[in-house]
Parts: C-alpha cells; structure tokens; sequence
C-alpha cells in the first residue's frame, strides 16, 4: 500500500512540473515583461502551500535527526570515521564538479562574443541588493562559517534558520547523552520519538508537493518564458546544464557505483520523488524532509546514515552549485573580453568550492557566493577586488538563474543521496 501511494505522489509531482510548464509558458508568459508583478501570486501562493510547510520543519527536523543519527552511532570512534568519511565525499565531489564546470566553460566559451557585439551591463535590484551584503573576500566568508559553528545562543540560530550551529550543537548534544549511559536513555528516546514523530509530520506535509510545484513552476516559467533561451545567455544555460548532467548522470553514479556496488540508476529511480521535490521547491533545505524520508524508506539508506548526511549535505554540500559559479564566473569575464589562464582558473575552482559550503543559510547564496569567487579573481588579476570585471556584472545573469537553480539544486540534493547511500556500508542500522 505504501508503495502504491509513492508512486501516485510520484506520478502527480510530475504532472504539476509538466502542467506548471506548459501554464507558464502558453497561458501565462508576455514577451514584453508587462505581467510580471501581475503572476507574483502564484509564487505566494506555491510559498504558502509547500515552501513554507516545509521550510517549518527544517529546524527541528535537523535538530532531531542529527541527535537521533548520533545516538544510534553510538561509538565515537565510528562516528569519527563516518564524519571523516562524509567531510572526504563532499569536499572531493565538489572539487570534481568546479573543475567539471571551468573545463566545460573554457571548452565551449559561451561568453566569447563577435567583435560586432556590444556588451550591454545589466544591473538588477536583486543583484545589487545581493552585492550589498556580500562579503568581498574568502577569509571574510570562512569567519562566517566558523561563527556559525560555534554559537552563541542556539535558540537564536533557531530563530535565524542557520543550520550550521544547529548541527554542531546537536552533534555535540548526541554525543552526550549517548556517553550518558542508563542516566540519558530518557532524553535518547525523547528525541527518537521526536523524530519519528516528524517524519509522519513529513509524509503528510508532501502530498501537498504536486500543488506547490505546480504554482512555483508555473510562475518560473510564465516570468521568464523559453525564448530567453538564445544567443550567448542559451549558450551559458547550455554550458550550466551539460556539466550538471554530465556530474549528475555519470560521475555520481560511477562514485556509488564503485563505493557501493549499488546500481545507481535504480538508487536515482528510488530518490526520483525527492529530486522533483528539489527540481519545484529550489532549496535543498526545503527538500531535506522529502529527502530524508524517500532515502530511508524507498532508498534503502540506514537510518543512521540518512539522519547524519542528509541535513549535513543540505547545509555543506552543493555539487550543483560548485559547478554553476565556475561556468557562470568564466562566462562572465569571457563576455568582458577577459581570457583567464591557468593559474586563474585555478583560482575560481578553489575558490568556488570553498564559497559554495558557506552558501547555505545565506539569503541570494548563488550570488554571494559568486561575489567572493569573482573578487578573488580580480585580485589575481590586478591586485585589487575592484578589478577588470565589475560586480554588478552578476545582473547580466540573473534573469535566466531561476531555472539554472532548480537543475542544480536537484543536483546539489542528489549528491546528498548518494553520500548517505556511500556512508550507509560505514554505518548500517
């Protein structure tokens, strides 16, 4: 019976992305941009059906699958190798995916214009308003990550919805109560019973997915219609989404492949429901509940590597946007007439895989994010953050990074799966 109901959620989240689309793009979308703030209903009303049901249960869901993975760890020292592990998986399949990107970019290099072509700048609000808040170099943005590590309060970093201390907190709180003995079992099962009392919370709030994805697709591509997919703008989402597919379809299942022996197509068929969920919604956070309960129950994950790796992955791990901010950054200098060496290349995929894992929990994280790799650049280049390529130059792209962002984050969620998939023969129930 449960198997039933999966696959008709399954059938109708697709018919909403496919019923969104079509909606959007023959019912809803003006070439002119005149209806623009006319179709922002639907984004409320897609927020208000599934993100914001979902985004409720991000915390505690973290808080308390964190501690539960914890304490059915048990050993420290096992806990030790599987948080190695789980650190090892992320870092090098981010790398991979960056370097994927800045070969793939410099390859096709959809920014090298005609010299007929005048560049036009773009500057929009969401970017300025991005650039703003955003931190100019690398080090600025590691000190944030540490200060979300180690925090002050944790009831504020609650209210503030930054997972980071939570986690560090709940590992910290699992570890405690697991060393506590007869004398914590109490709290143990409180906090399993929390769980697990989320998780049925869980598998209600998700049969409202199909109406949700249907409104946030809708509006995507009534505001920004399939005709904006030409001339170099087409030819960077094509780059975008070759690398995506190209990390999401061959190097991902070939790392489970060999670290598993899994097959890893059937492992994606079996996460299909959390992937859509991640393909409608656009935030690997608030695909985490979805995530969490498709690895465990149609994933065949243990639990005790679903509830360490997944709400880690969420927060730390972004395949998908690692692989963006190298093609997105190149393509930009490349508009620009700038052709980067070796060297600098280099530059943008250190720098994009360590700003990526500082992304979650910022709000316009793509942005931020490419903020700090294009000024690290400008640095190399000429010694100063103020360098041959302006910031506001991030405006030519956003008005096509609504769809890039939902390809990779059902990339970045993906790469979640499969390390808990990886971690489950460390970790097994």
């Amino acid at each position: 019976m449960a198997h039933r109901n999966t696959n008709i959620l399954t059938i109708l989240i697709l018919l909403g992305l496919v019923a969104g689309a079509l909606v959007g793009e023959y019912g809803l979308h003006d070439p002119t941009g005149a209806n623009v703030d006319q179709l922002q209903w639907l984004k409320e009303v897609g927020n208000i059906v599934l993100i914001r049901p979902l985004k409720v249960l991000i915390i505690p869901l973290i808080l308390f699958s964190v501690i539960s993975g914890i304490t059915r760890i048990g050993d420290p020292a096992k806990l030790g190798i599987v948080g190695i592990a789980t650190l090892v998986y992320y870092l090098a399949t981010m790398f991979t995916a960056v370097t994927l990107g800045a070969c793939l970019v410099t390859w096709i290099a959809p920014g090298v214009l005609p010299s007929d072509v005048q560049l036009t700048l773009i500057e929009t609000s969401q970017a300025t308003a991005a650039i703003e808040h955003a931190p100019r170099a690398l080090s600025s943005a590691w000190l944030n990550i540490l200060y979300q590590i180690v925090p002050v309060n944790i009831f504020k970093d609650m209210v503030n919805g930054q997972p980071l201390g939570i986690i560090a907190f709940a590992i910290a709180f699992g570890l405690a109560i697991t060393a506590g003995g007869d004398k914590t079992k109490a709290a143990r099962d409180i906090c399993n019973a929390c769980f697990e009392g989320l998780m049925i919370l869980v598998r209600w709030v998700i049969w409202l997915t199909p109406i949700g994805v249907f409104f946030l697709v809708a509006w995507t591509v009534g505001k920004i219609g399939f005709a904006s997919i030409k001339g170099p703008l087409g030819w960077y989402m094509a780059t975008v989404l070759i690398g995506l597919a190209v990390h999401g379809f061959v190097i991902l299942p070939l790392v489970l492949y060999v670290f598993s022996g899994k097959n890893p197509y059937q492992f994606m068929w079996q996460m299909k429901r959390a992937l859509m969920t991640a393909i409608g919604t656009d935030s690997s956070s608030a695909t985490l509940p979805v995530t969490i309960d498709a690895a465990e129950n149609e994933g065949e994950c243990s639990k005790r590597a679903a509830n360490f790796v997944l709400p880690l992955g969420a927060t730390v791990n972004m395949d998908g946007t690692a692989l963006y901010e190298a093609v997105a950054v190149v393509f930009l200098f490349q508009l620009f007439g700038i052709d980067l060496d070796i060297s600098q290349l280099a530059v943008v995929v250190i720098t994009a895989t360590l700003a990526a894992i500082g992304a979650a929990g910022i709000p316009s994280a793509g942005l931020v994010t490419m903020v700090i790799v294009i000024t690290a650049v400008n640095m190399n280049l000429t010694g100063s953050a103020d360098g041959p390529l302006p910031i506001a130059a991030i405006g030519i792209i956003i008005g096509v990074d609504r769809i890039l962002d939902m390809c990779r984050t059902a990339v970045n969620v993906w790469g979640d799966a499969v390390g808990a998939k990886i971690i489950t023969r460390i970790a097994p129930d």
